[in-house]
This record gives C-alpha cells, structure tokens and sequence, in this order.
C-alpha cells in the first residue's frame, strides 16, 4: 500500500518530441498522478535544446521538481506512482 502525505504540488515534465512512447508517458503520468491523489502540473517539453538542457540523452524521460528520475523508457503506471512518492 502507498499512502501519501499531501505536500506542495508536484512539478512533472515529459520530455520527448511527442512520439508515441513520449504521449504515452505523458497519459500513464497522469494516471498515477490521479490515482495518488496529488497536485501536480504535467508539462510535456518538446523542443530539443530545452530536452538537451536536462542532460537526457534517451527520451522519453521524466523530471520531477527539476530532477530527472526517469529516461529511456515508459514504465506501467502503478511503477510511476513509487517514483512520484520517491521524490517527496
């Protein structure tokens, strides 16, 4: 069981040129984001010198209130839900 303690709102970005595992990504954030119950904004970043910007050479990739904790993969969204409770 995951319980999370309500804390400021979560600043989440998707970063990736929109291919479908980068929209994907985007969706099953969002899933965990509603199904954590948390606030957070879902930003998807799409421009390549921004993307380059993280450092992240694999996208899709995941950041986290500035930190990237996710890169090259879309994982299930009950697997995002740990890392979104992770970062607290």
């Amino acid at each position: 069981m995951i319980i999370y303690i309500r804390g400021a709102m979560k600043d989440i970005r998707v970063l990736g040129t929109g291919c479908p595992n980068c929209n994907r990504l985007v969706e099953r954030t969002r899933e965990a984001v509603d199904a954590l119950g948390i606030e957070a904004t879902i930003t998807k970043v799409t421009s390549i010198p921004d993307i380059m910007a993280y450092g992240v050479m694999s996208t899709p990739a995941l950041v986290v209130d500035g930190t990237v904790v996710l890169a090259g993969r879309v994982p299930l969204a009950r697997d995002l839900e740990r890392l979104l409770v992770g970062t607290d």
